[in-house]
């Protein structure tokens, strides 16, 4: 059972897609959340539609990528709760595609930064205040693209999440002696806005997809926002320093 009231959670990168619906299962399973991003405007759009929900919640807009902002902010956040229960690591994104051969160093710094970096600089913030949570814990991503390197031009992407992956295991090993709790989750093709320009200008490629998946369709935001309620719960407090594949099968192959 999964009794959530009075904590607290942070979902970076909440204002869209797998993101607000992690924010949103959160908040119906009891939790106070704070939504990050960096769209301000759809941001306190998307904090006004869980407060119709009858969700506490609220928006704070800041760049994970930013060492500076994102300290000031999660102590901010801490202080004014005088605890943070949970962080899901949510933030991320492509970032593009280049092959290694032509690949800019500032395209390689900013992928890793968007994935890795992020990742890094919001759990470091929040262990203070994750040490006076009730079954605390961080949630990361890593993708099915940190296990078989990513697809054309997405090398780097796949490198990054790989590095969310081993950071996940070195922080849970780290951080057990306070009873933190570390794991991740890694999806697979979700049916999301992230996959909007192909699925408009490219529909067959994007139908396509589900061929590649074992139980032949694409995930559900809500299917990712399940996996993450049970992690964050005390239902999962024996489990840490896992990967949790939400992919139906995906990365196996067929």
């Amino acid at each position: 059972m999964n009794n959530s009231e009075n904590r607290v959670a942070l979902v970076t990168g909440a204002t869209g897609g797998i993101g607000f619906e992690v924010a949103k299962r959160l908040g119906q399973d009891g939790f106070t959340v704070i939504l990050n991003g960096i769209e301000d405007t759809e941001g306190e759009k998307k904090a006004a539609e869980l407060s119709s929900l009858g969700i506490t919640s609220e928006y704070v807009g800041f760049d994970v990528t930013d060492e500076g902002a994102v300290n000031q902010n999660v102590k901010a956040l801490g202080e004014k709760y005088g605890k943070i229960d949970v962080v899901v690591n949510n933030a991320g994104g492509l970032g593009g595609r280049q092959r290694f051969e032509e690949m800019t160093t500032e395209f390689y710094r900013k992928v890793m930064a968007l994935n890795l970096d992020s990742t890094f600089f919001v759990s470091r913030a929040a262990i203070p205040f994750l040490k006076k949570g009730e079954h605390p814990t961080i949630i990361n991503y890593t993708s099915n693209a940190g296990w078989n390197a990513g697809g054309p031009g997405a090398g780097i992407y796949g490198t990054s999440k790989a590095g969310v992956h081993a950071i996940t295991r070195a922080l849970a090993k780290d951080l057990a002696e306070y009873n933190i709790r570390v794991n991740a989750v890694s999806p697979g093709t979700i049916d999301t806005p992230f996959h909007a320009k192909i699925k408009s200008t490219k529909p067959e490629v994007f139908a396509s997809w589900k061929n590649n998946i074992m139980l032949g369709r694409l995930g559900q935001p809500e299917e990712v926002a399940n996996v993450v309620s049970f992690l964050a719960s005390s239902d999962a407090s024996f489990i840490t320093a896992e990967t949790v594949q939400i992919g139906g099968g995906q990365a196996l192959g067929i």
